[in-house]
């Protein structure tokens, strides 16, 4: 392996890593118009199931009305997403698009609180995403992730 293509593969995974970490200080600040561009036009989220919702979620615009009205609808939530020690791979050119693709797997933790009744409720999470990248137009973006939750606190302050 050559010392170009060490450099190449190190920008890459930094890349990848700075669209995860996009992502979870957008979607927890509420910054829905730069949500969406986290990911690719046809990304697929399997995340909804751990929390009790559809199976999966398909596309962007999807995806994004989704997560917005669920932290931002009715009953707004806050929200606190972190992201830990992911195991990234870079996994070769796309068979359809033959644009570069990477896998990721990342420990979170999540806190969300929102209220009910005047109450408020909260939930404390923690698993694993597993996700998948492509390279579109020389952007990393997220094309696939699914939760996978290890244990949720739940319950009432």
């Amino acid at each position: 392996m050559s010392r170009l293509h060490d450099v190449s593969a190190a920008e890459d995974l930094e890349a990848i890593r700075a669209v995860f970490a996009r992502r979870l200080y957008v979607m927890d600040t509420k910054q829905w118009d730069a949500y969406g561009p986290c990911h690719t036009s046809d990304v697929v989220s399997e995340s909804w199931a751990a929390s009790g919702g559809a199976a999966e979620v398909r596309g962007r615009e999807a995806l994004t009305a989704a997560i917005r009205d669920t932290l931002d609808g009715p009953n707004p939530v806050t929200s606190v997403h972190h992201g830990h020690t992911p195991l990234l791979e870079l996994t070769g050119p796309d068979p359809t698009t033959g644009e570069p693709t990477a896998t990721g797997i990342w420990a979170m933790e999540d806190r969300l609180w929102w209220s009910v009744d005047g109450r408020e409720r909260r939930l404390h999470g923690w698993g694993h995403y597993h996700e998948r990248y492509r390279r579109v137009d020389g952007q990393w973006l997220i094309a696939y992730r699914r939760l996978e939750r290890i244990r949720v606190d739940t319950g009432w302050n």
